[in-house]
């Protein structure tokens, strides 16, 4: 095992960092500012960064086959153009819920993307239970309802072979999988294959690498927890000097490097001494693994 060595790749702040994506053509890691209503793209040569103000709740980013990105605001699917700064509706999901949000997604290897949502925060960590959804926007823009009844919409991925989709509502503290059928984009077979230890935490977003294994973010833990989904063991965690850890990609030259987000949110003084560097984005290299290049979405 190499030596692990955690710094600051992104000094940023934020709010509510979350859905980091590596963009291999640009060098780049994208990610948003939820509650900061920001998408950010870091390039990691020049280590320029810069940003795309959004007019509301931004909780993911996805590459798209087309150019540009694609994000979720609100409870829309849209289109971001980096260039002129500009969103366009892509569709809406029929929430009847008027205070539910969009929070975590991924783009699967067939070029679907699927995002969940999550009822808003009545105030800060007390939630409405039960009242997302897990969606799928389809290439020719149609969009499905996989299953509600969610919490917290988190982690999402696929095995290796694509037979399988791994997924995370936060509140069950659990990681689940389903069988995955990817000529239909179908989930069935729901089953829990892992149990969060109690000083885990929360179960946040989540990355595969190349041999199979799961990084997950953990939400109020400080850490990144690596688990074998197919013994249902954790066998590896690394510490992070922030509480509120929220998301993981693989990125680099090489996919060598996991990117780490952060929040900031709802801290005091007190907290802010402790963690001057919540909200930022975290590099970790050494890790001896590789991550699996991010799906771009095919509409």
């Amino acid at each position: 095992m190499s030596s692990v060595k955690i710094e600051v790749a992104v000094k940023e702040h934020c709010k509510l960092g979350e859905s980091p994506v590596w963009e291999e053509k640009e060098n780049s890691l994208l990610f948003v500012d939820i509650t900061g209503k920001k998408v950010f793209r870091w390039n990691s040569l020049t280590k320029e960064i810069q940003s795309v103000p959004v007019d509301a709740l931004v909780s993911l980013v996805s590459l798209r086959k087309c150019g540009g990105y694609i994000i979720t605001q609100g409870t829309r699917f849209a289109s971001l153009n980096w260039q002129n700064k500009s969103v366009t509706t892509i569709n809406h999901v029929d929430e009847d819920k008027s205070n539910n949000r969009f929070n975590d997604g991924k783009v699967d290897p067939a070029g679907r993307l699927f995002a969940g949502t999550m009822g808003n925060e009545i105030r800060p960590a007390v939630l409405e239970r039960k009242q997302g959804s897990l969606f799928t926007l389809f290439p020719d823009h149609s969009v499905v309802k996989n299953f509600d009844c969610v919490d917290i919409s988190n982690g999402l991925d696929w095995s290796l072979d694509h037979r399988t989709f791994f997924y995370i509502d936060s509140l069950s503290y659990s990681v689940d999988a389903f069988d995955y059928d990817l000529q239909t984009g179908q989930l069935s077979n729901r089953r829990s294959i892992y149990k969060m230890e109690k000083e885990d935490s929360i179960p946040d977003g989540m990355s595969i690498d190349t041999e199979g294994k799961l990084w997950i973010a953990c939400y109020n833990g400080g850490r990144v927890i690596r688990i074998d989904p197919e013994t249902g063991k954790r066998i590896q965690m690394i510490k992070l000097p922030v509480d509120q850890t929220t998301s993981c990609c693989f990125g680099g030259p090489d996919y060598s490097e996991l990117y780490v987000t952060s929040a900031s949110q709802g801290m005091d003084a007190a907290a802010w001494s402790r963690e001057p560097q919540a909200g930022n984005v975290f590099k970790i290299t050494g890790l001896g693994v590789k991550g699996v290049p991010s799906y771009s979405y095919a509409g």
